[in-house]
């Protein structure tokens, strides 16, 4: 592998651990995204996906090593600043949209970096990006609607719009296929496919405990297990029936259908 400009680099981890209350969250992680490459993380419950999100958004601050994101050093700038620079989707910032909200308001108060609509000014402009993006998820028809009244994939949908709202350089999904049915897991992982294979969409990380719910497009996977990384590297040569079963303690065949793959119990 060459040498990776900084300014190519998205995301730049060196020698990263995580403590918590004497708890090794991570260990030693080291990662780099470049600008164009689509990620996905995968590990069992407890490996540290959502602790390596969290540093990736800004929004913890690494126990050793060094956490670059955008350029930025995490500890030595305005976090809110650079928090404005990435589209981030979890379930605890979904927890905290008001049911009430209209769908459309849900997605155009990221422009602020806020929860719920008060007294906010926003610019006509911004609605009608609001409305393009939910448009772009299948759900323009609900612009209206109380978020509250959606489906669990409705909803899945808009959060992915109102991550998107401000034209992030980072993507970063949380499990976002999580408690969706076979239909609405199918029709969410396409369109995240297509919005993988723009080449003018922002790097995407997503983290996921099932390799069913990859989207096509996607170029790269990092296996966690125990806040370490087991392998990363290129799609195709990571996510193989030996390296899964080390990340997930149990033995695995994968196979591998055009984009998508499978994985079961050898």
């Amino acid at each position: 592998m060459g040498i990776v400009a900084d300014e190519d680099l998205v995301i730049d981890l060196d020698g990263v651990g995580v403590q918590r209350s004497g708890n090794h969250l991570l260990r030693d992680v080291t990662w780099q995204v470049e600008l164009d490459e689509r990620w996905v993380v995968l590990g069992p419950n407890g490996a540290g996906k959502t602790t390596m999100l969290n540093l990736a958004a800004g929004r913890l601050h690494p126990t050793t090593g060094t956490a670059r994101i955008l350029g930025e050093r995490i500890g030595r700038t305005d976090v809110n600043e650079l928090r404005t620079r990435i589209g981030l989707s979890t379930a605890a910032l979904a927890e905290r949209i008001p049911a009430r909200e209209r769908v459309v308001d849900v997605v155009v108060t990221a422009a602020w970096s806020v929860v719920g609509r008060f007294r906010e000014s926003y610019d006509p402009a911004d609605e009608a990006r609001a409305r393009g993006l939910l448009a772009q998820l299948g759900v323009a028809g609900l612009a209206e609607r109380d978020y509250g009244t959606l489906s669990e994939g409705e909803r899945k949908r808009v959060q992915v719009a109102r991550a998107l709202m401000t034209d992030p350089e980072l993507l970063l999904l949380d499990e976002p296929a999580a408690g969706l049915d076979l239909g609405g897991r199918e029709d969410l992982v396409a369109r995240l496919g297509e919005l993988a294979m723009d080449p003018d969409a922002p790097a995407i990380v997503l983290v996921t405990h099932h390799v069913e719910e990859i989207p096509p497009g996607f170029t790269h996977a990092l296996l966690v297990r125990d806040g370490e990384i087991v392998a990363q590297g290129l799609i195709g040569r990571t996510l193989t029936g030996e390296l899964l079963s080390k990340t997930f303690g149990v033995s695995l065949t994968v196979d591998r259908h055009g984009d998508r793959f499978t994985a079961r119990a050898a």
